[in-house]
């Protein structure tokens, strides 16, 4: 078992000024374009896949760091780029972990490659859990899977929303009911292949923040997948139904659903790319409040700005040590009893709103405009405290746990 430590070691270090180097030299002189344009930046993800930063080898390397440190440095560097084209570049990542998480060995060395496709031809890959009424209510969710035992194949019709590259995803992980009566414990994962008639994207969402990335609806209507497209097989999602309704009535089980063990994975990696973008934007404050000069002083000369500066570091700081111990806690096996994976991701995107919008108050008017990157990176933070579970879902989740209690 790694023991936690607080220091990279010199691979990690090498790691990590390597994607720094492709975040400041690739995509930050892109950043403000695709911002603008609201597409997907497959130059970029392209130039990622020819150094192999966008591949299932680099990120199973950093998935399997003994230290779980690995994911974490990643997405930092990467957000500090860039939120919109780190997400472009990480959101295949999601629809991945969704199939590490539930598929069987044959499955995830099957589709997990066919996500993110080659040099030569990029691909990416989508997570479809939320629903139009089914977001942090995942008991609400409507999306159907119905097995054709004559054919052995599953029948899924619904719309999903919120979805990371759907509609232009090569593979689409889609959460479903397959049994209604069981609320959330219900749920099964299914893959759907390349070009199956019946999936279509609908609504592209035109977003306030992280505009590089492909947000939208994804329609299923009578969309047939093959039985072996279940994530973790017929036989045991059988079982698993047969146990959840043996304990329907008992209050308080705790059964974890498909798309649940999804996010609870992801928590730390999403505070991670909220501490990069935080780091960018106090970066950007510090170099200008030491640059900038009003009454004949740099503005930093006063305390007003000084500590407002102070305060950005310190909170950037705890909130990558947040991070780091949930991630450590994750790969060691150690239970998040205190809910530390959802404070790693609540903090740490609280912060990042925080900071970005004193780093706008810091360069005043210029902070405003699109011709200095704050503006952007204050857009974009706004996510954080949003996707993969609301700040007010994480307090919930961190009161349940403290308390034992069915807090609503």
């Amino acid at each position: 078992m790694a023991e936690f430590t607080m220091e990279l070691n010199d691979e990690q270090k090498e790691v990590r000024d390597w994607i720094h180097g492709f975040a400041a030299d690739v995509m930050r002189p892109a950043a403000a374009e695709w911002d603008e344009r609201e597409e997907t930046p497959w130059p970029v993800i392209q130039e990622a896949a020819k150094i192999g930063l966008y591949s299932l080898d680099f990120y199973a390397q950093q998935f399997f760091d003994p230290t779980g440190l690995g994911i974490p440095m990643t997405m930092e560097e990467l957000f500090w780029g860039d939120a919109g084209i780190g997400l472009s570049i990480v959101g295949t990542g999601l629809a991945a972990v969704g199939v590490l998480a539930n598929g069987t060995e044959e499955q995830i060395g099957t589709w997990v490659p066919q996500m993110y496709g080659d040099v030569n031809d990029v691909k990416v890959a989508a997570f479809c859990s939320s629903e139009p009424d089914a977001g942090s209510d995942v008991a609400a969710m409507r999306t159907r899977a119905v097995y054709d035992e004559a054919k052995d194949e599953w029948v899924l019709n619904g719309t999903k929303t919120w979805a990371t590259n759907g509609g232009i995803a090569n593979i689409h992980v889609v959460v479903a009911v397959v049994d209604p009566e069981l609320g959330s414990k219900g749920h099964a994962s299914f893959l759907v292949p390349p070009n199956t008639p019946g999936l279509s994207q609908g609504q592209k969402f035109k977003k306030h923040g992280i505009r590089a990335s492909h947000t939208a609806e994804v329609v299923l209507e009578d969309v047939r997948v093959p039985g072996h497209c279940l994530l973790g097989g017929k036989e045991k999602l059988d079982e698993r139904l047969a146990r959840a309704r043996e304990r329907a009535k008992s209050d308080g089980e705790r059964v974890k659903n498909a798309a649940m063990a999804t996010f609870e994975a992801s928590r730390p990696a999403v505070g991670a790319m909220a501490v990069g973008t935080a780091r960018a934007a106090y970066e950007e404050a510090l170099t200008y409040a030491t640059t900038r000069s009003q009454f004949g002083r740099p503005i930093i000369d006063n305390q007003g700005v000084a500590f407002q500066l102070a305060d950005m570091r310190t909170q950037i700081d705890a909130a990558r040590l947040l991070v780091w111990r949930a991630s450590w806690m994750a790969v060691t096996g150690k239970p998040f009893t205190s809910a530390e994976g959802s404070m790693s991701k609540l903090f740490a995107s609280e912060v990042a709103k925080k900071v970005t919008a004193q780093a706008v108050q810091i360069l005043g008017g210029n902070g405003f405009t699109r011709e200095y990157p704050v503006e952007r990176m204050h857009r974009d933070a706004a996510i954080y405290t949003i996707f993969e579970g609301t700040s007010e879902i994480q307090r919930l989740v961190i009161a349940r746990t403290l308390s034992g209690m069915p807090i609503r």
